[in-house]
């Protein structure tokens, strides 16, 4: 957890630059720069703010959220809890895929530990700050992996996507100020603290930063998950 020490103590402003300099864009698929998504529910009115990950993996072949979610769960608290202190929010959420049951149990052992631990609930993590988080498991709707359509499935409704605008950063959760990232965007957050923004730039191929990763199957030899920089041709990964 020092992204998270780093992040209490160099303030809000100063993490979302940290952020926007190291080119975070979102992994899901739509490449939105999270510094700016983060910025936008930090100046959002209404309360209480939320931050959603996005852990509904549905495309087919696809596995490497789930890897995450499996073996360093803490990865997603720590990224959450970081988006809580410098958004405001006081309450994050994990849908999570109904078909990850392993994944499910090891999220709410991790969360117990950081409770225990005093990452989560008053003072999260030292700060002035309270956040909690809370595991939600999907009902195995594909279209659940787009963020309004989980929103709505979230709030107990039916799983239809919302028209936009407006958009979750002013009325997301319960019509609320809420910021949807994916597991991969968190589980890197913490790490651009530890290490700097020059370092995440550096990792991705010509004006790309960072790296993806990336789940290979079918009629290949060496199915598997690969972490590649941002902008390696896909011909080269084959």
């Amino acid at each position: 957890y020092e992204g998270l020490k780093k992040a209490i103590a160099i303030g809000p402003d100063a993490v979302i630059k940290e952020l926007t300099d190291a080119r975070l864009a979102g992994r899901g698929g739509a490449g939105f720069p999270t510094g700016r998504k983060w910025q936008a529910v930090l100046d959002a009115a209404g309360r209480p703010k939320s931050i959603v990950c996005n852990a509904d993996e549905g495309e087919p072949g696809c596995f490497q959220d789930r890897v995450i979610l499996d073996h360093d769960p803490h990865a997603i608290i720590e990224g959450m809890t970081i988006a809580g202190v410098v958004t405001g929010a006081e309450r994050g959420f994990i849908y999570l895929r109904y078909e990850y049951p392993r994944a499910f149990e090891t999220l709410q052992h991790a969360i117990r530990e950081a409770e225990e631990a005093g990452i989560l609930g008053e003072r999260a993590g030292g700060s002035e700050h309270t956040f909690r988080i809370y595991v939600r498991r999907g009902g195995g709707a594909y279209i659940c992996g787009e963020e309004t359509s989980l929103l709505n499935s979230l709030e107990g409704k039916h799983p239809y996507p919302r028209n936009r605008p407006p958009y979750p950063v002013t009325h997301g959760f319960e019509d609320l100020p809420t910021v949807v990232n994916n597991v991969e965007t968190l589980a890197v957050v913490p790490q651009i603290l530890r290490k700097g923004a020059a370092w995440h730039v550096s990792l991705g191929v010509g004006e790309n930063a960072g790296t993806k990763l990336v789940s290979v199957s079918g009629d290949i030899q060496r199915p598997g998950n690969y972490e590649v920089p941002v902008g390696l041709r896909l011909r080269d990964l084959l």
